[in-house]
């Protein structure tokens, strides 16, 4: 049984890598840390279960990762997949931070892989971790626990005291009984509101009801919404979130990585109305695959398809549900229940319109089409060659924008524009400084492990002074 009669120098509210990173620094740092996890022990951890990479700078070959990835191309990847929507102070530091990251990681025990390549094309700019998400924070509770750090499962930190910016102590449910822990100093690591539909149908109405949540159901936004209530400064666009195409028949909650598809950039995709809305090879799909969660979400029953055939099914990883497979078109919209005339005149128009061209799967081709509205402007290729394959569509939620605002020492910042006397945040409940819309692969982990690390040297500090 824990001991909530003292008084811990940190609490860190949240199980994941951010939340992890935070309590292993502060521990490192001397402090006295307690973590508390909302989710049972099997699926502690957070989204960070779901994880399998994290994006880093480097300035020349590791290991893990090929060639070299410097900052302003990291920059300039990050800036042009947010709309420059970001805050450039905030996104430099941590991406000049991310170089020391694998290292840290590693430090706590975690494995990484050799760099991939084929179809993700990321082995030049993420560190895969060997064995995955489960793998990474497992090591991580490993490191904890070596450490003495009083880690709890099953409980739910419920409400935070704070007064004029002051932190005090919190009000947790532990494995169902209510308790107060008392601290020093504050690390909120708890996610975003992604799993909580009642809140996002304050901004998506009912089609919240068909958003899949892509990793944990444990993510309320239950300090979050606390926190933004006692007067913590807010950032973000609370209809923005990190989402990706999900295959329709993945589950509503937890279906993790798997579910994702990513024949989208080798595709043509239509909505349930049969048209096509978006352009499927605007890029390459690291810098792309996160816009088409909140494309899809914006379409009539949140739902959509893509088309391709024999030619393209060994450019993007399989799925796990077996796709419609038929050799005609119609075919293909019998078996997805879509018009099969509105379906077959798309995809002649679309065949039309493209212009022959090199195609390179990996890379940005000369493969287009051209009069079509949208455009395809890579990767188009005449969809004629059967069997014909399609894929059902459905929005799947990594996590949300909203976020408390933080400084570069992470410390969160109040309404009036000061600092909090003793609150620091990292990971998904401070995203929206960074990620104000779109999403770079990897990127997630990476401003978990900076922040993380941030948040716990500078709690430690200010529990020292």
């Amino acid at each position: 049984m824990p001991d909530f009669a003292r008084v811990y120098d940190v609490l860190v509210v949240g199980g994941g890598n951010a939340a992890l990173c935070a309590a292993i620094t502060a521990r490192r740092a001397g402090a006295s840390v307690i973590l508390c996890e909302a989710s049972p022990p099997p699926m502690r951890g957070g989204n960070s279960r779901h994880t399998r990479n994290l994006r880093a700078l480097h300035p020349g070959p590791t290991q893990v990762l090929t060639d070299s990835y410097l900052e302003e191309e990291y920059w300039d990847d990050l800036n042009r997949v947010t709309g420059g929507r970001t805050n450039e102070d905030l996104a430099r530091m941590c991406i000049r931070a991310s170089q020391h990251a694998p290292d840290f990681l590693a430090s706590c025990g975690v494995v990484f892989q050799p760099s991939l390549s084929g179809t993700l094309s990321l082995s030049r700019t993420n560190a895969f971790f060997l064995g995955g998400g489960k793998a990474l924070v497992n090591a991580l509770y490993r490191e904890a626990g070596r450490l003495g750090i009083v880690t709890l499962t099953d409980t739910e930190v419920q409400h935070i005291e704070v007064e004029d910016g002051f932190a005090s102590e919190a009000i947790v449910s532990h494995c169902g009984f209510p308790q107060r822990i008392r601290f020093k100093a504050l690390v909120a690591a708890s996610g975003g509101f992604q799993a909580n539909r009642n809140w996002l149908r304050e901004y998506w109405g009912d089609a919240a009801d068909n958003f899949q949540i892509r990793g944990t159901p444990y993510a309320q936004g239950t300090i979050l919404k606390d926190l933004l209530a006692q007067g913590v400064q807010q950032v973000g666009d609370p209809t923005q979130f990190h989402a990706v195409a999900n295959d329709a028949r993945a589950p509503m909650e937890d279906g993790g990585l798997a579910m994702r598809l990513d024949c989208v950039p080798f595709s043509l995709v239509v909505n349930r109305d049969v048209e096509r809305f978006y352009d499927e090879g605007e890029d390459v799909w690291p810098k792309r695959y996160a816009i088409w969660g909140r494309l899809i979400a914006q379409q009539p029953g949140q739902t959509a398809l893509a088309v391709t055939d024999s030619q393209a099914v060994l450019n993007f990883l399989p799925s796990v549900y077996p796709p419609f497979k038929a050799d005609s078109i119609a075919g293909i919209a019998a078996q997805a229940g879509y018009d099969a005339a509105k379906l077959e005149k798309v995809m002649a128009d679309f065949n039309a319109a493209v212009r022959p061209g090199t195609f390179t799967p990996m890379v940005p081709d000369d493969c287009r089409t051209e009069g079509l509205t949208p455009p395809k402007s890579h990767w188009a290729r005449r969809i004629e060659k059967p069997p014909f394959y399609a894929y059902p569509l459905r929005p799947g939620i990594t996590f949300t924008f909203l976020s408390v605002k933080v400084n570069d020492r992470a410390r969160v910042l109040m309404a009036d524009g000061k600092p909090s006397a003793n609150i620091f945040a990292s990971g998904e409940i401070m995203s929206g400084n960074i990620l104000g819309q779109g999403y770079l692969a990897g990127f997630g982990m990476t401003l978990g492990t900076v922040f993380g690390r941030l948040a716990g040297e500078e709690a430690a500090r200010h529990v020292r002074n």
